[in-house]
């Protein structure tokens, strides 16, 4: 254990560090063992020789080593403190041999590093030496496959690698994992893609040839499942696109994992092959359940809505059944919210998805004068109803009835009052349907690493009611993983959306469009942009929000930590009269009462009278 401890502060870079055992002995059968760590120095990197590199610098070096020089700003968060990293060393001569392949340079050869430590200062030297040899093009590219089985010809030209073009052994990968897929994908389970590379040093030319062995055709023989102690063994079944019979599909393969947990029903995923024969496989279903069922009761405190308390009742798996039903209720100095749901995302094990919601919503915005301030009282009622029309793509639509009740005071005057020239307090009626698609390839239900999803609707209030509106809403969410390019579990998360509002004889003030808080414009307050008391025609009808955000791990895969940037724009009847943008971190955590948020933010381009904040929180939302 001793000689352990040391070679992993070994590998974390501390040197002449002290490990000391004590042994006490507490009766006859036990003893008690402290040990006593005295961590020694870390090595820093004050320099980094590539002798022979002349067509790569440092630059290019730094985006694949893990040991970099350190930054003369290397004590502050975001530069390189130059601290060695003894483990990564043996990884390092691959990782720049690699970069060279993905240049052209075929002959490359970079030896072992070798790095000299002045133990007096715990400062070091690393030292590369490198052949560079010449850069190559792609010449002729071939591939070899049987034509019944697919038409090699049809592929060459959804290749990355191209002719006449530097090589890069990227786009190689690249095209090997598409030449398996496609034939994988037409049953040919256990396909093999081997390629060869012949160079021509006098042209500086390198021919790829790919071999593709695709075995025989094989068929699911069997879906076995296993860790479902509480969900049903066919809402499983329902979200794996392979069924005993089938014959096997790589993306389907692929696709299943993906969807079971994006259902988010489950923590973990496994799904693994077994061969029976050469022409029969089983596929092992391995789950590990998530804990569904919540009793929600918190609180917290927001610069805007006060003090903040939330509870309710949760289960998005109920009786292992997949169907999701709960209430909550919220309750602020400007919010009081009770929603009643249940949704059933596969309606007899079909393709079909239903919803039932029945809410009662009051909210308040209050103006810069607190003189003034807006209520706004919903009591409704929704029916939603969609189906798969392809691959992780939806269309449905939603019918909603609600009573509104909406109140303009002043408190300076006992009678109501409304700033607005033709929105006087009403009560009123809204019937809306609201069609919509959606697309989601995403590969968790909570923290996707890798996909997209997409959303677009059109809501028009008008089918009798009151309310004559129209309002559309698009939103766009992208993630990716750097893991595969850099080993790394960091995250490239960008989500964008845009709104209209078309007055078709009957807009509510409530109705308007608003900017701020935190599904939007972090660093603002909710309702930051929108009417106000000064306005003859309330409503903004136009508004574009989006972020960008690098998110990191946190210690455990239920937490997580994000640096951001967000941008967002909002108008009467031009998108551009108010731009706002905000820089900040956020702190993300999957607590047993559903996604916690922690945001700390800062606007970078506020104006006097902004409505702004630094800190805010949700609970039961995620990126």
């Amino acid at each position: 254990a001793k000689k352990t401890l040391l070679q992993e502060l070994e590998k974390e870079g501390y040197i002449n560090s002290v490990v000391e055992v004590t042994i006490d002995n507490i009766n006859e059968d036990s003893l008690a063992l402290a040990f006593d760590v005295n961590k020694g120095e870390s090595i820093i990197l004050n320099k980094i020789n590539y002798f022979g590199a002349n067509e790569l610098d440092n630059g290019d070096f730094n985006e694949v080593i893990v040991n970099k020089e350190e930054h003369y700003l290397g004590w502050f968060w975001g530069f390189d403190d130059g601290e060695v990293k003894l483990d990564q060393l043996q990884l390092e001569q691959p990782r720049i041999r690699d970069l060279y392949f993905q240049h052209g340079y075929l002959d490359a050869k970079v030896k072992k590093p070798f790095m000299k430590v002045d133990f007096t200062s715990n400062n070091a030297q690393l030292n590369y030496f490198i052949k560079e040899g010449q850069q190559y093009n792609t010449n002729k590219i071939q591939i070899f496959l049987d034509s019944s089985i697919l038409d090699p010809k049809s592929l060459y030209s959804e290749l990355q690698l191209r002719k006449d073009r530097v090589f890069n052994i990227k786009q190689l990968r690249k095209d090997l994992d598409f030449i398996k897929t496609s034939v994988a994908d037409l049953g040919y389970a256990f396909t093999t893609v081997k390629y060869d590379l012949k160079k021509d040093v006098k042209t500086s030319k390198v021919d790829v040839v790919f071999n593709v062995i695709p075995g025989e055709k094989v068929y699911i023989n069997d879906v076995i499942i296993s860790g479902n102690g509480r969900t049903l063994d066919r809402v499983i079944r329902r979200n794996v696109y392979l069924a005993p019979g089938d014959l096997f599909n790589l993306t389907d393969f692929n696709d299943s994992k993906n969807k079971l947990k994006r259902s988010g029903y489950f923590d973990e995923v496994t799904i693994s092959q077994k061969r029976i024969t050469s022409t029969k496989m089983d596929l092992m279903v391995s789950v590990k359940e998530a804990s569904t069922g919540n009793i929600i009761l918190g609180g917290g405190y927001g610069s805007y809505d006060g003090f903040l308390i939330t509870a309710g009742i949760k289960d998005q798996n109920v009786f292992g059944s997949g169907k999701s039903v709960g209430i909550k209720m919220d309750y602020s100095k400007h919010k009081q919210d009770i929603d009643l749901f249940l949704k059933e995302p596969s309606i007899n094990d079909s393709k079909y998805n239903g919803s039932v919601h029945i809410y009662s919503k009051t909210n308040e915005i209050e103006y810069d004068s607190p003189d003034y301030s807006f209520e706004k009282k919903t009591l409704g009622i929704s029916f939603g109803a969609g189906t798969e029309i392809y691959r992780n793509t939806f269309v449905g639509t939603e019918y909603k009835l609600e009573t509104i009740k909406e109140t303009f005071s002043d408190d300076n005057t006992a009678d109501s009052y409304s700033p607005f020239t033709y929105k006087t307090n009403d009560d009123y009626i809204l019937s809306s349907i609201n069609p919509y698609i959606s697309y989601d390839s995403t590969d968790d239900h909570i923290f996707p690493h890798n996909g997209q999803k997409a959303r677009t609707s059109v809501e028009y209030a008008g089918i009798g009611g009151d309310a004559k509106f129209i309002k559309s809403f698009t939103s766009y969410k992208y993630f990716h993983s750097l893991e595969r390019e850099y080993e790394l579990d960091w995250i490239i998360r960008y989500k964008s959306s845009l709104q209209f509002l078309v007055d078709n004889g009957k807009i509510s003030q409530g109705d308007s469009l608003y900017l701020g808080g935190l599904n939007n414009l972090r660093g603002y307050e909710s309702y930051a942009f929108g009417p106000d008391s000064d306005s003859s025609d309330p409503a903004y009808k136009q508004r574009f929000s989006n972020s960008i955000e690098l998110s990191f791990p946190l210690g455990s895969p239920k937490s997580r930590w994000n640096v951001f940037y967000d941008y967002g724009m909002i108008g009467q009847d031009k998108m551009t009269d108010i731009k706002r943008s905000s820089i900040g971190t956020a702190f993300e955590w999957i607590s047993p009462i559903g996604p916690i948020q922690l945001v700390f933010a800062q606007p970078i381009d506020d104006k006097p009278g902004d409505k702004t904040t630094t800190f805010e929180f949700s609970l039961g939302q995620s990126f």
